[in-house]
């Protein structure tokens, strides 16, 4: 294991790619200016705690802000349920913990949080959610009244893929991701995602990435363990994830990465152009 001494703390976030967003100018800039403020608050918080609680606590804000695909404003599946995923990973202990289709909830990185330290740390459906309620975290409905209507009229094209994450460096150079997902939109019921597998949510001592996109994508490319593990092996973190998206070329593959390595470095990639992301970096606010 290595050790560190202190290291400038630093925070990324992505509120997943937006289909609508490249055509209606009014809802990015509303998404943007939503990630501004919880990128803040996040590095805020980060300011007196660890990297594992900064992304669960940020991860958090994601959830609760209905214009993310993730906690309250998830996505209905074809059955007109909300199932929602998400993941938990901490750098330092390699523990990695999550949920998937997970009903009723207001925040299910909540419930990853509470099974991290458990020997069962990856629960899904019924299972997930009864280990919720008995963890006292109450019965909550996600849907949002545009979610129904969005349902009702299928519009499954138009607002399908979208996800929430955060990945962050804290003081004593630990690293810390997490991701949160509400799924694509009607889709078979209980589809698994990628959000709540080491294909999109993965950190180590070296490096931790958070993914978005088309889950089948990101799950064939293994996406987040290969790029934390090429960034372990000596690739810095652009050139790690430049090569794992190209990977994806041959099958057309829709992803977007973000991610930042222990020696600071702060990198976001897609493979199209619309994932919104904000950092904190050097005390500089990036954000497109």
């Amino acid at each position: 294991m290595r050790t560190f001494g202190l290291k400038e703390m630093k925070l990324i976030i992505h509120g997943g790619f937006f289909s609508e967003s490249a055509t209606n100018k009014e809802v990015k800039l509303a998404k943007q200016a939503a990630l501004r403020e919880i990128v803040q608050s996040g590095y805020q918080y980060l300011q007196m705690h660890s990297a594992l609680e900064t992304v669960v606590f940020t991860v958090r804000l994601l959830e609760d802000n209905e214009l993310f695909n993730a906690g309250t404003g998830s996505q209905i599946q074809s059955d007109g349920k909300i199932r929602m995923s998400a993941a938990l990973m901490d750098g330092k202990s390699m523990a990695f913990s999550g949920v998937i289709n997970l009903e009723g909830v207001q925040n299910p990185i909540d419930v990853a949080e509470k099974l991290l330290h458990l020997p069962d740390r990856v629960l899904s459906g019924q299972g997930a959610q009864d280990f919720a309620y008995k963890q006292g975290i109450p019965y909550y409905n996600p849907e949002t009244p545009q979610r129904r209507s969005e349902y009702e009229q299928k519009l499954a094209n138009a607002l399908r893929t979208g996800t929430v994450g955060c990945v962050s460096l804290d003081a004593q150079g630990n690293l810390a991701a997490a991701t949160s997902t509400g799924g694509k939109g009607f889709e078979i019921p209980c589809r698994v995602s990628d959000s709540a597998t080491v294909a999109g949510n993965y950190a180590d001592t070296y490096a931790g990435i958070s993914c978005t996109g088309v889950g089948e994508d990101i799950v064939s490319g293994a996406v987040a363990a290969k790029i934390v593990t090429r960034v372990s092996d000596g690739m810095s973190l652009e050139a790690a994830t430049a090569k794992t998206l190209a990977e994806l070329k041959p099958f057309d593959g829709f992803a977007g990465v973000i991610g930042l390595s222990a020696k600071g470095e702060v990198y976001h990639l897609d493979t199209h152009p619309y994932m919104v992301w904000a950092a904190y970096d050097e005390g500089v606010e990036v954000f497109d």
